[in-house]
């Protein structure tokens, strides 16, 4: 029996009513101030009624999100509503990890982020200090047979919490093909609320899967794991995030049990029983998933963000987990 099937055999019936009304209630707004406190049962995180709040101020914690913003190309930047929104979806983050770019030009994703700035249309910036960076990926699927779904990974993160370490490199599919769109790794370091090293360097993978590839693909994402682990330092710590496509007609209970990613090793922040998605379908889709705890580092609070006015902006909702910076 491995980590998850534990984890769930553990959690009592009126805990599980608990997590589903609860859960998503109070930390579906991210401005929030947590009020739930979760333990880790086995690598799940489950609700304990009887633990207490572990008070953090809202500048003691990295608040990490990721994000498929459904075929994020040219009309959706040309419609000044919905970067509006997400510009302001934006600001209760510190990172977000963004999926499904479809741009040719590859011009959306600085065009959204000198919105994020507030420097759009202004020619000479260089003298500004920005509050958002970016790491941008190639055009993934880069094998012959998945050229025609092409689309960019980024993480559009603050640089007074996280520092860029590299420009971030898409996993070498080459051998095995495994991916319609290759993972896209990037390095980061933790800052500190002076703004130093925490000694905490964080890999992260960003990941969308084929819908009917999808168990296929995370099956794969071990193996990622452990070419990022002989691409960077051995210590770093990982977290994989993304549209994992991992539930309803796509993935089974059975399915996701049995990943590599599902062993002791890993951890799950967003249960099998979330909804992140918009419309009537209640599907978790979207998930995070983290090598240990991160150094000691995971606070234990996560949500889905309900602020999304309509499926314009996107048919996911963004997801998020908080990271302790002292």
């Amino acid at each position: 029996m491995n980590g998850r099937e534990k984890g769930l055999q553990s959690l009592s019936l009126v805990a599980i009513v608990v997590l589903s009304a609860v859960v998503f209630d109070l930390l579906s707004e991210p401005d929030q101030d947590p009020e739930i406190v979760y333990v880790l049962v086995d690598n799940r995180m489950m609700f304990d009624e009887n633990s207490t709040v572990i008070e953090l101020d809202r500048s003691e914690i990295a608040r990490v999100a990721s994000f498929n913003i459904r075929v994020f190309g040219d009309t959706k930047m040309s419609n000044a509503t919905v970067v509006a929104e997400l510009v302001d979806l934006f600001q209760a983050y510190d990172m977000v990890a963004v999926q499904e770019i479809k741009d040719i030009d590859e011009e959306v994703p600085y065009l959204f982020l000198d919105e994020l700035n507030g420097v759009a249309g202004q020619d000479n910036v260089s003298h500004l200090t920005l509050n958002w960076s970016m790491v941008l990926s190639e055009r993934s699927g880069l094998q012959e047979d998945d050229r025609n779904s092409q689309e960019q990974y980024a993480y559009y993160y603050r640089p007074t919490v996280f520092r860029s370490l590299d420009n971030g490199t898409l996993y070498d599919d080459s051998t095995n093909d495994s991916f319609q769109r290759e993972p896209f790794l990037a390095s980061f370091m933790l800052l500190d609320t002076y703004g130093e090293d925490t000694g905490t360097d964080l890999v992260f993978v960003n990941v969308h899967t084929k819908p009917t590839l999808a168990v296929e693909e995370m099956s794969a994402l071990g193996d990622v794991h452990l070419w990022g682990q002989a691409n960077y330092s051995d210590d770093d710590d990982y977290v994989i995030l993304g549209d994992f496509n991992g539930d309803c007609s796509y993935a089974s209970y059975n399915e996701l049990i049995e990943l590599s990613i599902s062993s002791e090793n890993y951890t799950w922040l967003i249960p099998d029983d979330a909804d992140t998605t918009v419309g009537d379908s209640r599907c978790a889709y979207d998930r995070i998933v983290t090598t240990s705890q991160l150094d000691g580092r995971l606070t234990g609070t996560w949500g889905i963000d309900e602020r999304l006015s309509s499926g314009a902006v996107s048919d996911h909702k963004p997801i998020w987990f908080d990271i302790k910076r002292t």
